[in-house]
């Protein structure tokens, strides 16, 4: 039986929540200042914002719950600078695309992943996807196998999320519905730093860039959407037909989703290679960006570096290097 908050619990939980701050102005939202731009593309009938750069073998980075494009900032420019076309996009329900009542099933959101593809005349790609994401990449290439070449899961979810207190109350009936309604920066930053090993390296910035699109009226509405529509427990089972090659990476200190499940990730699919990031939690693209780099790199130029029976057996480690903030 999952125990209940008391009534306390749930107001001073609110009442954090109901501080409200003014988001940052559109002109400095991400990508502001960098060398990308973003445009809108309605694909599956949903207005996505997205970033397409670079020439190359085509690489589709998901972000994960909660997340945007500004999730994969650290990967976007080693990927066009190494001659890869790297496309990322605000997904169905966050960052600044539509956010409708309904379509967050796990096959929809699939489905949005493969008519981009062909929104952008994209035959096939490599798929890297994190936490949610992951689940989706993964999804995708065990429904469309032909239209991925190669899949990068970084502490993807699959077989379960251990939710944080703020994101538990949303889950609920009725309680979720009030606890959405009350969406302050302080709950965004609080979930933000809970996602990172050292919570320190959680920047002002990133609060700012994460709570962007928090004040959206629907928000709350996609939010409830998402964690009663989409399951992040289905893949247990279903991945043995999953022939792409994998390369699957894990913070060491992932407080969401355990180690053990990024293992399951490695035994369950045929053809994949397990790598555990040292002190990193469950945000590796933004907590450990060099080791993320590094190791994406490597797998888009090189393939899998161990045989696939031995993965799960004894996980590669990787010693953390000098990270940018």
């Amino acid at each position: 039986m999952i125990a209940r908050p008391t009534p306390l619990v749930v107001s001073s939980i609110l009442l954090a929540a109901a501080c409200r701050a003014a988001a940052i102005p559109e002109a400095q939202r991400y990508p502001a200042g960098t060398a990308f731009h973003a445009q809108y593309r309605v694909v599956d009938g949903t207005r996505l914002r997205l970033i397409d750069s670079g020439n190359g073998t085509p690489v589709v980075l998901i972000h994960g719950f909660g997340a945007s494009m500004y999730g994969w900032r650290h990967q976007l420019a080693p990927l066009a600078a190494a001659g890869y076309r790297v496309v990322t996009f605000d997904n169905r329900g966050f960052g600044f695309s539509d956010k409708p009542a309904h379509g967050y099933h796990n096959a929809e959101y699939a489905h949005l992943v493969v008519s981009l593809l062909d929104s952008l005349g994209i035959a096939s790609a490599v798929l890297v996807g994190h936490s949610m994401g992951g689940a989706i990449a993964a999804e995708v290439a065990r429904a469309y196998p032909d239209r991925v070449r190669g899949l990068v899961l970084v502490d993807a979810a699959g077989f379960g999320v251990r939710w944080p207190g703020a994101l538990k109350l949303a889950r609920w009936p009725f309680v979720g519905a009030v606890a959405t309604a009350f969406r302050g920066r302080w709950i965004t930053s609080r979930i933000l730093r809970s996602t990172f090993a050292d919570p320190r390296k959680v920047t002002d910035a990133d609060v700012d860039q994460y709570y962007a699109p928090v004040p959206d009226p629907d928000y709350g509405r996609a939010l409830r959407g998402v964690l009663r529509e989409f399951r992040f427990d289905t893949l247990g089972g279903r991945l043995a037909s999953v022939q792409t090659p994998t390369l699957v990476l894990w913070g060491d200190a992932d407080r969401w989703i355990s180690i053990g499940d990024g293992i399951r990730f490695a035994r369950e699919l045929p053809r994949s290679e397990f790598v555990v990031l040292q002190r990193t939690g469950h945000d590796a693209p933004e907590e450990s960006p060099d080791q993320v780099n590094r190791l994406l790199l490597e797998f888009l130029k090189e393939g899998l570096s161990r045989i696939p029976e031995n993965v799960a057996r004894s996980a590669r480690p990787v010693a953390p290097t000098s990270n940018r903030r």
